[in-house]
C-alpha cells in the first residue's frame, strides 16, 4: 500500500470519537474503551485537561480527505534525573485499520521526536504491551531500546 499524504495537527474536540474508535479498534482496546454516541464524560473531561495543559500534546493525523487516520498523545515531562532532562512520553499511537502497514505509523513517530527535539527534550521514550510483538519490533526499527521492565497497578 501506498502511504498517504497526511497532515500532522494537534487534536479537535470534534476528533474524539475518531480517537476512541482507533484506540478500542483492537484485542487490547476493545476491554477498555467504550466507543458509543455520544462517548462517555471522562473523554470529554480527559480532552479537556490535554487541551489546556501546555506540555501535552493530543495529536490527530489526517488524509487529504480530512479522515483522522492516526493518533497518539505526547507528554512533555521535566525531570531532574540526567540533569535536569525534559523528555517526552509517546501514548495511545494508534493507525487506523484501512491505513495501517503504509509507513503512517513510522512518519508519525519521527514526527514526533522532531517535536521532541523542537521542545528541548533529551530522551523520547514509550512503553507497549508486551503482547503487542509487532508494535516492539516496530519500535526497534526506529531506534527504541527495550531498556527498562515497565510495572503498572490499575487503580
Amino acid at each position: 500500500m501506498e502511504s498517504p499524504e497526511i497532515h500532522i495537527r494537534q487534536a479537535r474536540k470534534e476528533d474524539l470519537p475518531a480517537i476512541v474508535h482507533m484506540l478500542a479498534d483492537d484485542a487490547l482496546g476493545a476491554k477498555r474503551e467504550s466507543v458509543t454516541d455520544p462517548l462517555p464524560e471522562e473523554y470529554i473531561r480527559a480532552f479537556e485537561a490535554i487541551d489546556v495543559d501546555p506540555n501535552q500534546e493530543l495529536i490527530v493525523v489526517e488524509n487529504d480527505d480530512g479522515v483522522a487516520i492516526g493518533s497518539m498523545q505526547l507528554s512533555f515531562l521535566p525531570g531532574i534525573s540526567h540533569r535536569g532532562a525534559w523528555r517526552v512520553q509517546i501514548e495511545g499511537v494508534r493507525v487506523a485499520a484501512g491505513f495501517r502497514s503504509g509507513g503512517i505509523g513510522r512518519r508519525m513517530i519521527l514526527w514526533a521526536i522532531e517535536r521532541a527535539r523542537e521542545r528541548g527534550c533529551r530522551m523520547v521514550q514509550l512503553t507497549s504491551n508486551k503482547s503487542r510483538l509487532d508494535a516492539i519490533r516496530f519500535y526497534q526499527k526506529l531506534g527504541f531500546v527495550v531498556s527498562h521492565e515497565g510495572l503498572k497497578l490499575d487503580l
